[in-house]
């Protein structure tokens, strides 16, 4: 059967589409004329602005394109979007949004705080990864996928945990702590062994694990979290099954799996990267060393 039964508003959220634009407007304007209410501000650059854009553009597939709707009715799709939500999203906004701007959002009095001791990067590791791994136990996911409120907190939540489990990695404000060489590569590796557990309960499980998908009451408690009340009241569903052909407990492990192929795509790329940046410093530290020259 196909999604559209369940109208626009569902498959598109034109007001989250529209909170998206207002965001990228706003975005466009701090670093255009809004730039006289920085200090130090510079020129953006394209990739930067490339950077926002895709976060943007991730964050609306995420959280109001069909995939959403389809993580509500489908475990595989639920964890497709979380997995561009929490691993995607964070570090294209911290790419893309410039460090000037970075400057004077951490240094507020009350956001530097929470800044200094969140993304320290033992605490910063273990947080993420605790919350990540909370939430998919069967016992409170069900709570948590029936319920917009505590949706909408936890969702929040672990976003941010993502974020502070990224900045120790990624961020480049000058005086500002961060993790070099080795340490980078094993915190990488680390984030990666601490969600093992979780995607490994769920691939492995023979049996299923979430009310939210294999009871028909529960599932369509959590369907009502993203279909308009007027247009869910006037269908007749029964299950994930009108909408895929995979069991319930083949569509958790393909769920697990996705997330965990998406995170060990997403930390290899870092793992690179910090490969690249480090051969970068060693071969300016080499005494003949010059720069390429800028064409």
């Amino acid at each position: 059967m196909s999604l559209d039964i369940f109208g626009f508003r569902a498959l598109w959220s034109p007001y989250f589409l529209l909170f998206i634009v207002l965001l990228t407007v706003l975005y466009f304007y701090l670093i255009g004329p809004g730039r006289k209410h920085f200090n130090h501000s510079e020129d953006v650059t394209v990739k930067q602005k490339l950077y926002f854009v895709l976060a943007m553009v991730a964050l609306y597939v995420s959280k109001g394109s069909p995939l959403d709707l389809f993580g509500h009715i489908t475990f595989t799709g639920h964890m497709a979007s979380m997995a561009i939500l929490f691993l995607i999203v964070p570090p294209l906004l911290i790419f893309g949004i410039p460090i000037w701007m970075w400057s004077a959002f951490v240094h507020l009095p009350i956001v530097r705080p929470i800044m200094k001791f969140f993304t320290q990067p033992i605490i910063a590791l273990l947080l993420f990864n605790t919350f990540f791994s909370l939430y998919h136990l069967p016992m409170i996911f069900d709570v948590i996928k029936t319920n917009a409120l505590y949706h909408s907190i936890v969702t929040t939540t672990i976003f941010i945990t993502a974020f502070f489990m990224y900045w120790p990695l990624l961020n480049q404000l000058p005086n500002w702590k961060q993790i070099n060489g080795l340490k980078k590569i094993a915190y990488i590796l680390g984030n990666s062994v601490l969600i093992t557990p979780a995607c490994g309960l769920i691939i492995f499980a023979t049996t299923p694990l979430f009310e939210t998908y294999s009871n028909a009451d529960a599932w369509i408690q959590a369907l009502s979290l993203c279909v308009p009340p007027d247009m869910l009241s006037g269908l007749t569903l029964t299950g994930p099954e009108m909408f895929t052909s995979m069991h319930v407990t083949e569509d958790q492990q393909l769920g697990g799996i996705i997330m965990k192929i998406i995170q060990e795509l997403v930390y290899g790329s870092f793992l690179a990267y910090v490969f690249y940046e480090w051969a970068r410093k060693e071969r300016e530290q080499e005494p003949d060393y010059a720069p390429e020259p800028i064409k």
